[in-house]
């Protein structure tokens, strides 16, 4: 392969690692620019290659490359995921509102993708207070202690995680830093992050008519709906929906439907008495059609 003719290493790595980021839901552009350039530069011709610094893509690339990829697969159906979320959300922010709550993420910034959830801090000096809080709305939750090494410090922070049609990631800071935003990994500036307010402005500019709709009758975009808006956009399942439906009889053979084989479509290989009996099933046994995604039996 040219790698000149495909933009460069740096170009196939952003591509590889958002690949790598959408498919097996890697969050942090490190590892996933890691993986990207041990699989793709490790294995050039079957040589070990050496790469320099400037080869590697930054975060922002690996980014933009994401959403590129995001905006192919999952088309305008992404929109109903992203009101949806931005639904969840806001009803989270209001009820840990005494946290003083700030939503930040993808649901914040419109880049959702198959696979995101809700990122949200809040702000306690203690945060079994918000675990109490989570307790008493009935959530389902499970707390993570989290260290990491930051600025040569190693710092601790505590993650609620709730389970919710989108999954809900608390992080706890202590009140004081609510004035201080941390800094994005993908360009340094610091990141977007908002209050209930600003996302109901948001919803009503960039969603109107599902926002108008919310406010009639409190509905969303239902999961059902959601994937079914992506699938429309997605033109490999779309390919799947017009093909014939193997268990239509209109579409196959009739012959097939038949309880008896034709006696053209009987192969004799071994004499009649060392057959195994033949199973019929019941005339009134109905057929077994296709099982519905994701049902139990």
């Amino acid at each position: 392969m040219s790698w000149e003719r495909h933009g460069g290493v740096r170009a196939a790595l952003a591509q590889l690692a958002a690949q790598i980021m959408y498919g097996e839901e890697v969050k942090q552009y490190f590892t996933a620019k890691r993986l990207a350039a041990r699989r793709l530069l490790g294995r050039i011709e079957g040589k070990a290659t050496r790469y320099r610094p400037h080869d590697l893509p930054s975060n922002g690339e690996i980014k933009q490359a994401l959403l590129e990829l995001v905006t192919e697969i999952e088309g305008d159906g992404r929109t109903q995921r992203l009101f949806a979320m931005r639904i969840v959300a806001l009803e989270a922010l209001e009820a840990l509102s005494a946290f003083y709550p700030r939503l930040i993420g993808s649901v914040a910034t419109g880049h959702v993708r198959s696979g995101s959830d809700v990122d949200l801090h809040v702000f306690a000096w203690h945060p079994a207070d918000v675990e109490s809080r989570v307790k008493e709305l009935g959530w389902t939750y499970e707390t993570q202690f989290v260290s990491i090494l930051k600025h040569g410090k190693v710092m601790s922070f505590t993650h609620v995680h709730v389970e919710d049609i989108f999954p809900i990631e608390l992080t706890v800071y202590p009140p004081n830093e609510l004035a201080h935003r941390p800094r994005s990994s993908t360009d340094g500036k610091p990141i977007v992050r908002i209050r209930d307010t600003v996302l109901r402005k948001l919803c009503e500019k960039e969603h109107p008519e599902l926002w108008k709709r919310y406010l009639e009758d409190g509905t969303t975009p239902t999961m059902e709906d959601i994937l079914a808006a992506e699938d429309a956009d997605d033109p490999e399942v779309q390919q799947l929906l017009d093909e014939p439906d193997p268990l239509d009889e209109d579409a196959i053979d009739p012959r097939l439907l038949l309880e008896e084989p034709l006696e053209e479509d009987v192969v004799d290989e071994e004499p009649e008495e060392e057959r195994e009996p033949r199973i019929h099933r019941p005339r009134d046994t109905p057929k077994r059609g296709r099982r519905a995604p994701g049902s139990g039996g």
